[in-house]
């Protein structure tokens, strides 16, 4: 039985197989860290070069790299920036010679010679320092025109440099801290990019964990915070749970994009009511203004655009679906659901709701309203320790106060009677006192002639 002959590949072949490999392993890269593959390429040029520099370099050079994904290979350049005496000190230091001690008037001068050096050299120091010329990453006009006959002060020539395949461990040690570090930051600049779109959107995650009051949610790329000021009182949290958070603001961070998310946002509501109501999301129905008590109470106030969409019914839905699936995912909280209406005293009083309003009086200067209820539903357009009131003024932007109807109307009565009476009174009235001034007199003229008769017997 023969054997089967080996098959030697060619170096060209194997290289050829690297690349493929090592052009895999960047997409791979760029495909699990959610960023451009031109970010990983930069890296990894980042990374040629600061090796390149250890090995082969000097300390002042600017060296780049230019990667060739097609061959694998890099081509490394010195990189050097034309310069004049504006723009560079061309003088080298001189130490300064030590002060020898001068005697008599000599002393005297040297002294005022000291001061006025020192004082020049504060002026100096005041200005805008000029940097050194540095032979290794600068270049002078003249010597940049023989490269370049069209140089000028402020452009960049680059030179190229040997290429170089053998690095040492330090040199690969640096290049591997070099393209970590990239990538990290092109991760979160990417992150970062990404949810700041989404700032103002509704986002699902699982609770991760809990330090102390803290909430840390994981939103898929990247870990979100639940400050206690942004949590419902009274909801709890446990691990592992599914929420739908409020993404309130995104801000830059040295570890990451800091996410800060809310469940007592008022535009959450707003948000779940997009996502259960086609019409809200179609902009059919709009919510016009809201008003929350996190955890407790919720009123939304919507209006329709088109004749013959029930705003209210819309957003109910059939059987109470709709709202009823908003109510579960607030944990039960209680929601209001009004009609817009642009006549103030019509949306106040549907604001009130489900008190019933038998008038309402509006002071526009004081922005006040005064609202009258029947007797028997005065306890509920107040609500639990204001709590309905209070939803309706921060709904309608108005202050309300809510008065029994039946008592305005008793006292009004009374005005009413206390008025005809006095009317009535004065005749009557006038006679009535005249009388009683009159046995009033009569009565002390018979009690004094017997004060004086029975003196004189005495």
């Amino acid at each position: 039985m023969a054997r089967p002959k080996k098959i030697k590949k060619s170096a060209e072949d194997q290289s050829t197989g690297r690349l493929g490999q090592f052009g895999s392993a960047i997409a791979q890269i760029a495909e699990e860290k959610g960023i451009d593959k031109g970010k990983v390429i930069e890296a990894i040029e980042s990374a040629l070069a600061a090796a390149y520099k250890k090995d082969y370099g000097r300390r002042g050079q600017h060296i780049r790299a230019e990667f060739k994904e097609v061959t694998g290979g890099a081509d490394f350049y010195l990189v050097k920036e034309v310069v004049d005496e504006t723009t560079r000190i061309f003088e080298p230091e001189v130490e300064e010679p030590a002060d020898v001690p001068l005697s008599g008037t000599m002393a005297g001068k040297g002294e005022e010679a000291a001061r006025e050096k020192m004082a020049a050299e504060a002026a100096a120091d005041d200005e805008e320092k000029i940097p050194r010329y540095n032979p290794e990453r600068d270049l002078t006009l003249q010597e940049a025109k023989k490269v370049k006959p069209a140089a000028k002060v402020g452009d960049v020539i680059e030179e190229k440099l040997e290429s170089k395949n053998d690095y040492g461990r330090v040199a690969a040690q640096t290049a591997k801290q070099v393209i970590i570090q990239k990538i990290r930051e092109a991760e979160r600049d990417s992150m970062y990019e990404e949810y700041k779109q989404k700032e103002g959107e509704i986002l699902s995650g699982v609770i991760q964990r809990i330090e102390g009051r803290n909430i840390f949610i994981d939103l898929g790329k990247s870990t979100g915070i639940l400050f206690p000021s942004e949590q419902v009182e009274g909801e709890r949290y446990r691990l592992g749970q599914r929420l739908k958070v409020y993404l309130m603001k995104v801000e830059s961070d040295a570890k990451g994009p800091g996410i800060i998310l809310s469940r007592s946002h008022p535009e959450l509501v707003r948000k779940l009511f997009e996502i259960e109501v086609p019409e809200i999301f179609a902009g059919t129905v709009e919510i016009k203004a809201m008003s929350r008590e996190a955890g407790s109470r919720t009123k939304i106030a919507v209006a329709s655009s088109e004749e013959g969409v029930d705003p209210i019914g819309s957003c109910v839905g059939q059987k109470g679906t709709r709202v009823q699936a908003v109510i579960d995912e607030l944990g039960g909280e209680k929601i209001d659901i009004i009609e817009w209406n642009e006549d103030p005293k019509k949306f106040i009083a549907n604001a009130l709701s489900p008190a019933k309003v038998l008038n309402v009086e509006l002071d526009d200067e004081k922005k006040e309203a005064r609202v009258a209820v029947p007797g028997d539903q005065l306890s509920l357009a107040i609500g639990k320790q204001g709590q309905n009131v209070r939803l309706a003024a921060k709904l309608s932007g108005w202050k309300i106060d809510v008065v029994s109807g039946e008592a305005k109307e008793e006292v009004e009565e009374a005005d009413e009677d206390e008025s005809e009476a006095e009317k009535e009174e004065p005749e009557e009235a006038t006679e009535e006192k005249t009388e009683t001034k009159k046995e009033k007199k009569k009565s002390k003229k018979k009690e004094e002639p017997k004060e004086e008769k029975e003196a004189e017997e005495k």
